[in-house]
């Protein structure tokens, strides 16, 4: 099929005018997220190229195809004559080869800014408080023929091939910033400084007033002083839980440790880890029980002088949030790997960050049940679970959903949405199809 931009918008329009019916009518509901969002703008910027080319609407095919979460589909998984198309701004859907040259003829950097564009509408959208950072590796199977260092999970597991994606969450609202990805054989303490770069480029904080929480693995001297000397946030890690820790603490005056409750005390002690250039930096130990038989103690690095407390009980702990966000959002495209280009892999990863924001969104706006549900469930219920039609009227495209579950919870808050962006100060026209309106019925 012709693909210049007058032949694009012909086939859209008349596939518009014959109208669709399918299941699928449900991601239609991420549209006025992105009109909120700025998707299209982003996508413009990211693809160099006019709203009339071709490219901005592959790279939005590939943001739906990761909200459905089903990464890598085309023709063979019958997207195609479903309204999925439509959606995108296309009368067909792209192949495997359109959608690899488009990443291909990308770079990494192009990625990194699309990530800083994303995240500065994000902080300004309010999705960051911007006063705790989580930094966290994943480490998905890869199933590249290529040669490369493996890695095991634990000591029990074999080792596999692996891609490494490390990624920046925001540690109150659980929302993602940015993410890195390297082949296998980079360490954390390599990897770190870039992702960090991103992340103080998108918040710009002032110094020293945002913390940032990582694990063990990123206790190195080459990062805590890259941390402390050239950017502009606090870090606190873990110490290795070593005997030789152990016994140190045990030799700590027992006066140097403030009691804050039964069998919990802290100490804030001066520290600095061999090898490291820079301080004065702190060990934050925390000594559990009540007498002396029953001390167990547990230390932390701070590149700064911190109220243990807060950072201990009330701080650290929300690092569970990074294993919460891959378990609710890996679905998306971040739970396996495929190529080791590395461009064409931040293009896929990047667009499952747009759809996972749009998807933020969608869940924050439309609350219980459906902010509970991970991203495979959203996409199964809700994206390819409603059956709909989908027709013109006059310059308005109408999604009509029939006997969709929870509608009543839609109805209030998708019907009449022209007015509805209008009112929020959102142009309701949709870009990337030809300046059409949408709105939604339920029967």
């Amino acid at each position: 099929m012709d693909s210049d931009p007058a032949s694009i918008e012909r086939g859209v329009r008349q596939r518009l005018a014959d109208k669709i019916n399918d299941n699928m009518a449900g991601l239609w509901l991420l549209v006025p997220e992105h009109l909120r969002l700025g998707t299209w703008d982003l996508l413009c910027g990211w693809s160099g190229q006019p709203a009339a080319r071709t490219e901005p609407r592959l790279a939005l095919q590939l943001v739906h195809e990761a909200a459905l979460c089903s990464t890598g589909v085309r023709q063979q998984r019958a997207l195609s004559l479903r309204g999925f198309e439509i959606l995108n701004g296309l009368p067909f859907l792209a192949s495997d080869k359109a959608v690899h040259e488009l990443f291909g003829s990308h770079t990494v950097e192009d990625a990194q800014r699309l990530q800083v564009a994303l995240g500065k509408v994000r902080r300004a959208s309010l999705h960051y408080p911007g006063k705790l950072l989580l930094i966290d590796p994943h480490r998905p199977p890869s199933y590249s023929r290529r040669h490369v260092r493996r890695h095991r999970k634990d000591r029990a597991s074999k080792p596999i091939k692996t891609a490494q994606i490390f990624f920046c969450l925001d540690g109150d609202s659980a929302q993602p910033l940015c993410f890195t990805q390297s082949s296998s054989a980079r360490t954390v303490s390599e990897a770190t400084p870039e992702l960090l770069t991103l992340a103080s480029e998108i918040l710009d904080p002032p110094p020293k007033e945002t913390l940032v929480a990582a694990d063990t693995e990123h206790f190195t001297a080459q990062l805590i002083d890259h941390v402390d000397r050239e950017t502009p946030f606090d870090m606190l890690v873990p110490i290795p839980n070593q005997q030789s820790v152990q016994k140190r603490l045990r030799a700590v005056e027992p006066e140097s440790f403030t009691p804050h409750w039964v069998g919990y005390a802290t100490a804030v002690l001066p520290y600095t880890p061999h090898h490291c250039q820079g301080g004065p930096y702190f060990e934050i130990a925390q000594r559990q029980g009540e007498r002396p038989d029953q001390w167990h103690f547990n230390s932390f690095f701070s590149t700064t002088q911190r109220e243990p407390v807060d950072a201990l009980t009330r701080d650290y702990p929300k690092r569970w949030h990074a294993e919460e966000f891959f378990n609710f959002n890996q679905a998306l495209g971040w739970q396996r790997a495929g190529t080791m280009n590395l461009n064409i892999r931040y293009g896929q990863m990047t667009m499952a960050l747009l759809a996972q924001a749009a998807i933020h969104q969608f869940r924050t706006r439309l609350g219980e049940p459906l902010a509970r549900w991970d991203a495979a469930h959203l996409a199964t219920a809700v994206f390819r679970g409603l059956d709909g039609d989908i027709r013109v009227c006059d310059d308005t495209i109408i999604v009509t959903y029939y006997n969709a579950p929870h509608g009543s919870l839609l109805r209030a808050r998708y019907e009449g949405l022209p007015a509805r962006l209008a009112a929020e100060g959102i142009d309701p026209r949709i870009p990337w199809l030809y300046g059409f309106r949408l709105d939604f019925r339920f029967r």
